[in-house]
């Protein structure tokens, strides 16, 4: 093979280096602070239990084929009837992951003529779907749902024909920061809107028993929610809730559910125990939540003051090169902190994403925060914003 194809590859790679944005993959090692494990389901006996049983009751590892065809197991469809029953909705779908599941409605649900009106700061799957979809699309200021109905009457004004959808997540990854949910709920009503709320850093750990920020907003025929099954919840795949009417479509017309193999049913039975751990050990929840106020109040202690209510909480550096050494320098004293880098987060907020999960306690947290004031000497803590 000749290296002049290669070229292009490689020109990209440099110019990633020049600007300290090269990723590479590096093991888990450390106190976990990075991880979105929140309530440390991910090695949690009881779910091992449920899957060692499964297997030997039987169920396959893989599914063997789409849900259309063969892949259809009964674990898939247990799990979806327990997910509807717990998030009060009026049915579930299962996917293979959160992005597959904001690429899957997004290309699916949102109609030619509609409009896509997404918060800056939504995923990037959430992005990508739109992009690949059939509607317009614009974006607000984040967490503005002012900005959110301006570009809707804007829209309505130029003749746009067709039916908004509001799409935010309700807890934000990067920033910790939680979506105004009621005054995008009212927006949308105002305007007959649809709204995809992504609740993927929320289900498991913020909400009733669990059941995510957008619990008062489930089983509504506007609203279409995603719970992802990876971060809190210890497992894999994701959840789209919605009405019966809108799962039936996307069984139907969904190119990503139609033409993929289906998820394993052993994760459809991990997914389904955990469902069943948050009702039955809410102590989880609450521990971890004893340990994000304990940080918090940690925080202010050193800095004056803190930029997350939540678990995720970010320390803004700004320079990329900068953001990566005080993570690599923490690594070093056994703390798995990573740092982040744009096009992840915008450009001059580089930052370390500390996530907190049950998988530490307060003392790992006291010293995090001591050796960042020590590396740091007098850091500025400051918001992304």
């Amino acid at each position: 093979m000749s290296s002049d194809k290669l070229a292009i590859y490689a020109n990209g790679l440099q110019v990633l280096t020049a600007d300290d944005r090269l990723r590479q993959l590096s093991p888990r090692s450390g106190l976990d602070f990075s991880s979105n494990d929140y309530l440390g389901l991910a090695q949690c006996p009881r779910i091992k239990r449920a899957i060692a049983a499964a297997m030997e009751a039987g169920t396959p590892v893989g599914a063997g084929g789409s849900r259309l065809l063969r892949g259809n197991c009964v674990e898939h469809e247990r799990l979806e009837a327990d997910a509807a029953r717990f998030f009060g909705a009026d049915s579930a779908l299962f996917f293979g992951s959160g992005y597959i599941a904001n690429f899957a409605v997004l290309t699916t649900l949102p109609q030619r003529d509609d409009l896509l009106v997404l918060d800056a700061f939504v995923h990037a799957s959430t992005h990508e779907g739109a992009r690949a979809g059939r509607a317009e699309i614009c974006q607000f200021k984040h967490n503005d749902a002012d900005a959110a109905e301006d570009r809707i009457l804007a829209w309505r004004r130029d003749g746009g024909v067709g039916r908004p959808w509001i799409v935010v997540e309700s807890l934000y990854s990067m920033d910790g920061d939680t979506a105004p949910l009621d005054d995008l709920i009212a927006v949308a009503e105002r305007h007959d809107a649809f709204m995809l709320i992504d609740e993927a850093h929320a289900t498991g750990v913020h909400g009733p028993e669990g059941r995510g920020l957008a619990a008062r907003f489930e089983g509504r025929d506007d609203v279409v929610v995603v719970h992802t099954c990876g971060k809190a919840l210890g497992a894999a795949g994701a959840l789209v809730t919605a009405d019966r009417v809108l799962r039936d479509t996307l069984i139907n017309r969904c190119r990503p559910f139609i033409f993929a193999t289906a998820p394993s049913p052993l994760m459809a039975v991990a997914v389904s125990e955990a469902l069943a751990i948050l009702t039955d050990e809410p102590e989880r929840r609450e521990r971890l939540a004893q340990l994000v106020a304990f940080a918090h109040r940690e925080i202010v202690a050193r800095f004056g003051e803190t930029w997350s209510s939540s678990q995720i909480i970010p320390y803004v550096v700004g320079d990329n090169a900068r953001a990566m050494a005080l993570a690599q320098s923490l690594q070093q004293r056994g703390f798995d902190v990573r740092g982040i880098r744009p096009p992840t987060v915008p450009a001059g907020t580089a930052r370390l994403r500390l996530s907190l999960t049950s998988n530490v306690d307060e003392a790992a947290i006291t010293a995090l925060l001591d050796s960042l004031v020590e590396l740091e000497g007098e850091p500025r803590w400051r918001s992304a914003s």
